[in-house]
């Protein structure tokens, strides 16, 4: 591993800084690294912020590690060196989700960088957004954006956007009446949070009409007519394995910095999902592959970032 990444705290801080900024299921940042020294980062699920109710397989908190593995990566090209990874499973550690070893590399490529510099500026818009349409062609780099981490992007059209505001509408009512569902979703959202969960700014207000197209998280402080026409895409992988889960999280990531650079803002509709994941139930099997993320997509106001774990907090040490 170049000395120059893991000799000093600051080379190990910038890396893990890059990756803890990622986005994951109610800002739980359900992650840990533990540095070998001249050898690898170890990326580990952090059980503690899984979300047992909502999330009994650990999909969405593998989802989430994935795209703190994409970042991880990112922020190693950028520095001018090549991330080897080895990815789960390991059978004598099920919470170790990838090894990543620094090698020798070239220069930074300018997408490398561009996408590198946005990763602050990525956002969970739940606000309104216009009606203004996303470009074919934008959607068409973001497609080719989840290609390149083995996924596959699906855009909805008008009538199966409108199918699928209904499925998640349903599956958000019967998830409403689920007790332990809410009192996990109300310990992620509580005011105050000041490291991770959802903030109050952040939850974005209630919609005037049905079926809106944001999750509800029952706390929202004012009304505000949506876009009347959301535009919806739904991320696939071949598989529904821990390795396709943690595929899956790179590719949104990749998705999620491709679409920031074209000034596109993003939410999560992954309610049908969530009751899939706890009924035990199929997925809405597309013929491209399982879903394992519905993502509205649009152009929206400038929001402020979610609260993020320090990074000193992220970094395992021997005993």
């Amino acid at each position: 591993m170049s000395p120059t990444l893991v000799s000093t705290g600051l080379g190990v801080r910038r890396l893990l800084l890059a990756a803890g900024q990622a986005p994951s299921v109610c800002n739980t940042q359900p992650w840990r690294f533990h540095v070998v020294p001249g050898r690898h980062i170890e990326l580990l699920a952090d059980p503690a912020r899984r979300l047992r109710v909502a999330d009994p397989r650990g999909r969405s908190m593998t989802v989430s590690c994935g795209a703190a593995l994409f970042n991880l990566r990112l922020a190693v090209r950028h520095v001018g060196r090549r991330p080897i990874v080895w990815p789960l499973p390991d059978p004598e550690n099920p919470l170790l989700m990838a090894a990543v070893r620094v090698a020798e590399g070239r220069p930074a490529t300018a997408e490398n960088r561009e996408l590198y510099e946005l990763i602050p500026a990525r956002r969970t818009n739940r606000e309104p957004y216009s009606g203004r349409p996303v470009p074919p062609s934008v959607l068409g780099d973001l497609r080719i954006a989840a290609s390149r981490e083995g996924a596959t992007l699906v855009p909805l059209d008008g009538d199966c956007a409108a199918e699928m505001l209904d499925h998640v509408a349903l599956a958000e009512d019967e998830l409403s009446r689920d007790r332990a569902y809410q009192a996990e979703l109300a310990a992620w959202t509580m005011p105050g949070a000041r490291f991770d969960g959802v903030p109050g700014y952040a939850q974005g207000p209630r919609p005037t009409r049905d079926p809106g197209p944001v999750r509800d998280f029952g706390r929202h402080e004012r009304d505000a007519p949506f876009e009347e026409h959301p535009q919806l895409v739904v991320l696939t992988t071949p598989g529904d394995r821990p390795i396709d889960w943690l595929r899956a999280g790179q590719a949104l990531q990749r998705v999620l910095l491709t679409a920031t650079k074209h000034g596109l803002s993003a939410s999560f509709l992954n309610q049908p999902l969530d009751l899939r994941d706890m009924r035990g139930r199929r997925d809405p099997h597309h013929r491209r592959g399982h879903a394992q993320m519905i993502i509205r997509l649009g152009y929206g106001p400038h929001v402020p970032g979610s609260p993020r774990r320090p990074a000193g907090e992220l970094e395992m040490t021997d005993a």
